[in-house]
């Protein structure tokens, strides 16, 4: 399920990224490194843990954490946040929580590409990578 994830992706497509870093009220510099930066994502697996390490000129992020598991994370933006990774069908989908507040990521294969669609309070982006 998740193998089809297990690759190393760079982005190539980002709509509506600012509205939705926005709408989590990201501040305006660091809405503009977000903007600009086109971060490599390496997804593997560990035994029976996910990894996924966002590597960027602006900030590296790494995730370790077993399906359906909810864990602590740091988000790339500051934010303590409750998170969840599972599968949802063929999807990777990541929740996470804070403040009484939740967005999700679901990650998809399309055409041998990864189209990963943020959705945040009405707010949805979609953020399209290739494999690298």
């Amino acid at each position: 399920m998740v193998d089809a994830f297990c690759a190393t992706w760079k982005l190539v497509d980002s709509q509506n990224f600012d509205d939705y870093m926005k709408q989590l009220g990201v501040g305006f510099a660091t809405r503009q490194a977000g903007n600009v930066t086109k971060p490599t994502v390496v997804i593997s697996q560990q035994g029976d843990k996910l990894v996924v390490k966002t590597l960027s000129t602006f900030k590296n992020t790494e995730i370790v954490a077993k399906l359906g598991e909810e864990f602590d994370e740091t988000t790339a933006d500051e934010r303590n946040v409750k998170s969840t990774f599972s599968m949802e069908g063929a999807n990777l989908v990541h929740v996470q929580k804070w403040d009484g507040k939740e967005t999700k990521f679901v990650r998809e294969i399309k055409d041998g590409k990864l189209v990963m669609t943020l959705t945040f309070e009405g707010v949805v982006a979609v953020r399209t990578y290739e494999k690298a």
